[in-house]
C-alpha cells in the first residue's frame, strides 16, 4: 500500500498530466491521493515543496532507467545505444524530464527551484525537501558518470559516453521524423569511427 507522500505525489502528477500546473489546487490533489491537505503541508510545506518532490521524482526515475540500462548483459556499446534510445523515448513521453534534459520550461509544467524550498512557518518539522534538483548540464553529467562506471574505464570509454548522451539530447531538443531506433546506433558508431580516425591522424603528425 502507497503511502502517504507517494499517493500525494502520484496524485499531483496525475493532475498535471491533465491540465497547467498553476491551476492544480492543492485541496484536489490531497482529495485524489485520499487524504488531508494538512497531510500534504506536512509532506511537503506547500505548492512548491510539492512541486521540488515531482521533479526530484523524475529525476530518479530516469536515472535508475539509465543503471538498469547499463547494468545489462549486453555489450558496452549496446548498452550505451540502448540509454541513448531510453533517453529519447522517455523524453517525449515524460514531459518533466524533457524539460530537465533540456532546461526549456512552458507554462504548464512546475519550474525548479535553484535551492530546495522551506517549509512555511507552523509546518511540522518533519517536512523535508529533499536535495536540489539537477540542472540539464548536471543531468547529462550524472548519465556519464554512470556510463563510465558500469564499463570499461578509460578514455575511449569516456568519450563513446559523451557521443552517446550528446547524441540522445540532439534528438531530444530536435526531433527527427523516425524513431530513435532507426538510426541511434548507426549514428553513434560513425561518431566513434570518425573521432577514432581522427585521433590517429593526431597521433601520427
Amino acid at each position: 500500500m502507497p503511502t502517504a507522500r507517494e499517493a500525494l505525489l502520484e496524485a499531483a502528477g496525475l493532475a498535471l498530466a491533465a491540465r497547467p500546473w498553476p491551476t492544480v489546487r492543492m485541496v484536489e490533489v490531497a482529495a485524489a491521493a485520499g487524504v488531508s491537505r494538512q497531510t500534504l503541508y506536512n509532506e511537503f510545506g506547500g505548492k512548491e515543496g510539492l512541486a521540488h518532490a515531482l521533479l526530484r521524482r523524475e529525476t530518479d526515475w530516469y536515472l535508475a532507467g539509465v543503471d538498469r540500462l547499463l547494468g545489462g548483459p549486453a555489450g558496452g556499446r549496446e548498452r550505451l545505444v540502448a540509454v541513448a534510445e531510453w533517453t529519447v523515448r522517455a523524453a517525449r513521453t515524460h514531459p518533466l524530464l524533457r524539460a530537465l534534459l533540456t532546461g526549456c520550461w512552458d507554462q504548464r509544467l512546475p519550474a525548479p527551484c535553484r535551492t530546495p524550498p522551506r517549509a512555511p512557518s507552523g509546518v511540522p518539522g518533519r517536512w523535508r525537501a529533499g536535495p536540489a534538483v539537477p540542472g540539464p548540464g548536471e543531468l547529462a553529467r550524472a548519465v556519464r558518470e554512470r556510463a563510465t562506471a558500469a564499463l570499461e574505464p578509460g578514455e575511449s570509454t569516456a568519450r563513446r559516453c559523451e557521443l552517446a548522451v550528446r547524441l540522445a539530447l540532439s534528438y531530444v531538443l530536435v526531433p527527427g521524423e523516425e524513431p530513435p531506433e532507426a538510426g541511434l546506433g548507426e549514428l553513434l558508431g560513425a561518431a566513434e569511427r570518425r573521432l577514432s580516425e581522427r585521433n590517429r591522424r593526431a597521433g601520427g603528425r
